[in-house]
């Protein structure tokens, strides 16, 4: 009850576009001068902190609402000064006017003077109404009847009006007003948060006669506008509701959690034009040098409400770092005790930019209870494709002075296949086979040359490799592969799971080095379950797989493939010496031996079946002395696929599995 009460007195928007204005700035070191961290970085550590040296929590970081002001205006000078260059200040002179419909802003600063008009639809009848403010259109790409429908204004930021979209120029109106701040040093989304202001700004000069309630604003927008939509609401704590859309790399996805996974967009490829230059000297590995990430400039909007739409069936816009992302801001909110004002739905199922009718029921409740004061509407929203993906590894360390990810645990379920094994005479046709002392078992397998197949996977089974495994119970999965993708001209293949539909996974380039990728991760069903993957682009190179519940990249080599070593899986005994070993070789093509051992004479069955339980053949049934002995299996004639041998001896019952293939 108490922190309820806390929570309901905590401001749902502010008079002032920045709170922490008057806080000095923080000390902003040069990339080579910042420390690495590979996890995402604390958002309550203030900015002069060494995140490995700290001791003394209480000078280090503060999860204080009354430092959050000064902690927040920390981070926005980290993101003016590491992506997006300055966001200017109100200028002393401005003036503003309404009639027919329009505002008009006219900004005066350094001798030059810049004009903003915006197309404001006002509701009918009188009284002050709550308004969204929309890149591009009244309501971005939101349903305008959402906000029809509730008395809500519809005002529209032209965004060109300040710098011209995929056009900047020194001589747009912005860049004239700042001469000190150019495209290089400046990104569009600085200036373009700053234009959002400046209507903020000319809506306040105008209330004797424009009737918008100024504690009820709300700002979206979609895609390259969502994340216009987020810097605006980010940067001006004027902003009661913030709506970014579908805003992808750049937006609400954290650079880093981008980094580790395919094609999307990271750092290193958004546009040049939207962030300053020097933020691209973060690319790559270096992106673990940023002293922020995007979970931050989520936070910044907070205690203010903020609701997140992705859409991950478009993977550029790399909605598995925005679910990371998302979440770990969500901390701040949940800090504070106000979690009901940060939500999400990164759901797909539509196309880009065309929110559906079943996503629109969080939008109302968001925004009837912080446009239109309806306390009792529902805003706990957290929805999201990725329910699997852990963001956990991400933020564990918050707190500590160890900016490392956790050392994973025991207890999983790892499937280690090394993709030589997976070759044979038809795929060959595709696939070249290389022996390098640097890959695991000193092989790997590569596309071969003009063997690039970018449009769809191949339908033809010859051109496939297929990894088959099983898995003992329900359970989230992660497909990763140990790959070397030198170029971005060689970084990709196409896979799926069981008989689902192929995708592509591309954006791999490792720079030449064997490197650990995630590819995808699935729930599987308890028995058997196959990834297949088909060439994409020649030259990409595969040493291995690994399909596992560990939710951590593997390490190194990781481990032995057991079909390939079978020595590593040692006979298991149990019960005074009894045990059943894999057989050798496996995966088998026409015979295969099995061992056992047994601890005294006694009669021992030993059956194949196949995987519905049917008998294939008896290998075993007679008395045997104590110790060790051996069978030899002949598979000529059968079918390919999974087998299970069975022992029985005395009173173990003991089975393993085989591999045929075709012979």
């Amino acid at each position: 009850m108490l922190i309820k009460t806390y929570a309901e007195k905590l401001p749902l928007v502010y008079t002032v576009e920045n709170t922490g204005a008057s806080f000095p700035k923080p000390v902003l070191p040069t990339i080579d001068q910042l420390p690495t961290i590979g996890p995402l970085p604390d958002p309550f550590m203030w900015s002069a902190t060494n995140p490995y040296t700290w001791t003394d929590s209480t000078t280090a970081r503060s999860t204080k609402f009354s430092d959050w002001s000064k902690r927040r205006a920390e981070i926005a000078w980290e993101i003016q000064n590491y992506e997006i260059g300055t966001k200017p200040v109100r200028p002393d002179t401005i003036t503003a006017s309404y009639s027919g419909g329009t505002l008009t802003v006219n900004i005066t600063k350094n001798g030059q003077t810049m004009t903003i008009t915006s197309a404001i639809a006002l509701p009918s009848g009188t009284g002050l109404f709550p308004a969204i403010i929309g890149m591009n259109s009244g309501s971005g790409s939101l349903p305008s009847n959402v906000f029809s429908d509730r008395n809500i204004a519809r005002i529209t930021f032209s965004h060109d009006q300040v710098t011209t979209y995929n056009s900047p120029s020194n001589t747009n109106p912005f860049y004239r007003l700042y001469p000190n701040q150019n495209i290089d040093n400046s990104g569009q989304y600085g200036a373009w948060a700053w234009g959002v202001s400046r209507i903020i700004d000319g809506l306040e000069l105008c209330k004797a006669t424009l009737p918008i309630d100024l504690k009820h604003i709300a700002v979206t927008g979609c895609s390259y506008a969502g994340k216009m939509a987020l810097f605006a609401g980010a940067f001006d704590e004027r902003i009661a509701l913030t709506i970014p859309q579908e805003s992808g790399g750049g937006g609400v996805a954290a650079w880093r959690v981008s980094e580790t996974i395919g094609d999307v967009e990271k750092l290193g490829a958004t546009s040049h034009q939207w962030f300053s230059e020097g933020m691209f000297s973060f690319s790559g590995t270096n992106t673990a040098k940023l002293p922020m990430d995007h979970h931050e400039l989520c936070a910044m909007v907070a205690p203010r409400a903020l609701l997140i739409y992705g859409n991950p069936d478009y993977g550029w816009l790399a909605d598995q770092a925005g679910h990371v992302s998302i979440i770990a801001a969500r901390e701040v909110w949940k800090k504070f005790g106000i979690e009901d004002r940060c939500g999400y739905t990164i759901i797909g199922g539509h196309s880009h930019c065309a929110l559906p009718v079943t996503q629109e029921p969080e939008l109302i409740e968001f925004v009837d209870k912080f446009l239109l004061g309806d306390t009792t509407a529902n805003t706990i929203v957290m929805n999201s494709k990725f329910t699997n993906v852990d963001h956990t590894r991400w933020i564990k360390w918050w707190g500590t002075n160890n900016p490392v990810f956790p050392v994973p645990g025991a207890g999983y379920d790892s499937h280690w296949i090394e993709a030589e094994r997976l070759l044979n005479a038809k795929s060959l046709t595709k696939w070249n086979l290389v022996d390098d002392a640097t890959a695991s078992n000193g092989k790997y397998i590569t596309v071969k040359t003009q063997a690039t197949n970018l449009s769809a996977a191949s339908n033809d089974s010859t051109d496939l490799i297929v990894a088959a495994i099983t898995v003992p119970k329900d359970d989230s999965y992660n497909i990763f592969a140990l790959i070397n993708c030198a170029t971005f001209d060689d970084d990709s293949f196409w896979m799926k799971v069981d008989n689902g539909s192929f995708v592509n996974y591309n954006g791999l380039s490792t720079g030449g080095a064997w490197l650990w990728k995630s590819f995808t991760s699935a729930v599987l069903t308890a028995g058997e379950h196959t990834i297949t993957i088909c060439h994409r682009e020649d030259g990409a190179k595969l040493d291995k797989l690994c399909i596992t519940t560990n939710p951590y990249a593997p390490e190194g080599f990781g481990e032995n493939d057991p079909v390939l070593f079978p020595t590593t899986i040692k006979a298991i005994k149990v019960n005074n010496g009894y045990a059943l070993e894999q057989n050798i070789p496996n995966p088998v093509n026409n015979h295969t031996t099995i061992g056992f051992e047994i601890p005294n004479e006694t009669h021992v069955s030993l059956i194949v079946t196949d995987l519905t339980g049917s008998k294939i053949k008896e290998l075993a049934d007679k008395k045997y002395a104590a110790g060790k002995h051996s069978v030899v299996f002949d598979t000529t004639n059968l079918p390919s696929g999974f087998y299970i041998y069975t022992m029985t001896a005395g009173d173990q019952t003991l089975s393993k599995k085989i591999l045929l293939e075709s012979n």
